[in-house]
């Protein structure tokens, strides 16, 4: 093995530095990691290959050093490692195992497009759901998520039930259960989208957004019937999403607290008392092809949280 205390400490002598980097030069020369990878590539590298690499051989101490002692590193969240460039030392650094877990949970997070969504949506899993009076519900989710593929169409769900019986949820542990298969989905809070949809309006870029999210592999309309009543939204907005979603077959879920019926009639009003039944018939039969109706009963979810808390 080459003489790495020798090499560089005349490396050091010549630069007029040992006296002050005397500790630098113990701490690399008896440092195991480097003393192994000189032995082992000690026919690759060149004769002056220490003098040469002293500060990446240092650098490399160094690093490893703060990983140790939980002080900011060079490269937040990497390791660093000597490798031999044109027979020189040099040194890469390769993310640790909990960076590449985060940045791993980050690009899952990436996948599921939840804004305007409470917290516990964003940690819904169907492994927690409870299945009392949901069953059906249940079973329909895990059936789609095992059978689902890309460019071949499922019948998404139409999630209805009282207030707080997990039907946000629910779908909630679809889109994190399918962003583990690295399928993107995006959820819509009816009522919010409908009002930022009519802010858009003023930029005219209702279209811009429109495409931003029609074509997407798995589209949510959460609480759909709780929005303001507009026939300029039902028809000029939801309607042509589920349009293009029927003609291109792509999985569409829904919640609301109205049945299918009862969101036929919510959609039928027109202004000032006008009937607006064939319209909504057009919007309901898209809905009709692209989910299937699962009524979900059971306790409130919510109070139940409240209650284990207090």
């Amino acid at each position: 093995m080459k003489e790495i205390g020798k090499e560089l400490a005349a490396y050091l002598d010549q630069k007029r530095l040992r006296a002050s980097y005397a500790s630098i030069l113990h701490k690399v020369e008896n440092d195991p990691d480097v003393r192994a990878f000189l032995q082992a590539n000690q026919s690759k590298l060149a004769t002056d290959a220490v003098s040469k690499g002293s500060a990446k051989l240092y650098e490399f101490v160094n690093e490893k050093e703060k990983i140790a002692n939980n002080q900011e590193t060079f490269a937040p969240g990497y390791y660093p490692r000597l490798i031999v460039n044109n027979h020189l030392i040099d040194i890469t650094y390769e993310p640790q195992p909990e960076k590449m877990a985060a940045d791993a949970a980050a690009a899952k997070d990436a996948l599921v497009d939840a804004a305007n969504m409470p917290k516990d949506f964003k940690d819904a899993n169907l492994r927690d759901y409870d299945p009392a009076g949901r069953e059906q519900a249940l079973s329909e989710a895990l059936s789609f998520v095992a059978d689902y593929q890309p460019g071949q169409f499922s019948q998404g769900l139409y999630l209805t039930g009282n207030y707080g019986v997990g039907k946000t949820y629910l779908l909630g542990g679809i889109a994190n259960a399918l962003a583990d298969r690295h399928i993107r989905t995006v959820i819509l809070h009816v009522p919010t989208f409908s009002v930022e949809m009519r802010d858009a309006i003023s930029d005219n870029s209702v279209l811009k957004r429109i495409h931003r999210i029609q074509d997407v592999p798995i589209l949510v309309f959460d609480d759909i019937g709780g929005e303001t009543l507009s026939p300029w939204f039902r028809d000029d907005v939801l309607g042509v999403i589920l349009q293009y979603r029927m003609q291109e077959r792509l999985a569409t879920f829904f919640s609301s607290n109205l049945s299918m019926k009862n969101l036929q009639e919510f959609m039928a009003a027109g202004r000032n008392g006008q009937d607006d039944s064939l319209k909504a018939n057009r919007i309901m039969a898209r809905i009709k092809f692209l989910a299937k109706e699962v009524n979900i009963e059971g306790p409130d979810r919510r109070q139940q949280i409240v209650g284990r808390t207090n």
